[in-house]
């Protein structure tokens, strides 16, 4: 594939912390979106660094909503679609010009190294996404506090390892938490069990998830292994899942469902 033909697509919100380290990994990329949802940190200056970044003001609603309404500004037929604490591997554009991107190919997906300030860790918790698909006939969704691309069509595993490293201050994660903990707490309530999977069943009784999280973190994803960096990770996310527990128990009490 051609990267001539790829447009990175990025949502930003105050994201100074974050914003340069992606960019920088972006330099075979002739034009680069940034949708922003009013930054008053210094995102935009550090955009403004670069050439070829276009940055659009936008109003948030949804993660989805922002996603699509980035879709509108690509100029390409296909499109990068990344968060800005994601630093592309140093020989991504190599990745892209060996792709064959056959006439059926709408996608490709990508696995993460999450890290902890720049160190990644043995394993985590963190799936594959699709990150590389056509811009035609794709469409994002909500689900939860996530979003998630619609395309009919073949995709393929890129081969290649993303690092998800967000270096923002630790107020920041703890209100995003509170936030995604409400609406993924919203998604479960309302939605068919049968529909969910065997963890979003776990997660949705409200009470096993924060236990179990620990375990499977230190023991089976081998976090254990990382020290206080794999520590770290798993503290954050027993804190997570015990905010999306309190939000559900929450949610029934108030109810009067237990």
């Amino acid at each position: 594939m051609n990267p001539a033909r790829v447009t990175p697509l990025i949502l930003t919100w105050n994201e100074e912390d974050n914003i340069e380290r992606c960019l920088l990994r972006l330099d075979w990329a002739s034009e680069i979106v940034v949708i922003d949802s009013g930054s008053t940190d210094r995102t935009l200056e550090i955009c403004k660094q670069f050439v070829g970044v276009s940055v659009y003001q936008n109003r948030f609603e949804s993660f989805a909503a922002q996603t699509n309404f980035g879709l509108t500004k690509v100029p390409t037929d296909w499109v990068l679609s990344i968060d800005a604490d994601y630093i592309l591997p140093m020989g991504f554009k190599q990745d892209l010009e060996d792709l064959d991107s056959g006439s059926d190919l709408v996608g490709g997906y990508a696995s993460f190294d999450y890290c902890v300030f720049g160190r990644p860790l043995e394993s985590t918790l963190y799936p594959p996404r699709l990150v590389l698909h056509r811009v035609k006939n794709s469409v994002y969704v909500q689900d939860g506090h996530a979003h998630r691309v619609q395309i009919d069509g073949r995709k393929v595993d890129l081969g290649i390892r993303i690092d998800h490293d967000d270096r923002k201050p630790l107020p920041r994660w703890f209100a995003s938490q509170a936030s995604y903990a409400r609406q993924e707490a919203e998604k479960l309530l309302h939605a068919d069990p049968r529909s969910l999977s065997r963890q979003d069943r776990l997660r949705r009784w409200g009470w096993a998830s924060p236990w179990m999280v620990v375990f499977w973190c230190l023991v089976v994803r081998r976090c254990a292994l990382d020290g206080w960096d794999g520590m770290y990770y798993t503290f954050q996310r027993m804190i997570a899942e015990t905010m999306l527990a309190i939000c559900i128990l929450d949610a029934r009490l108030r109810g009067g469902k237990k």
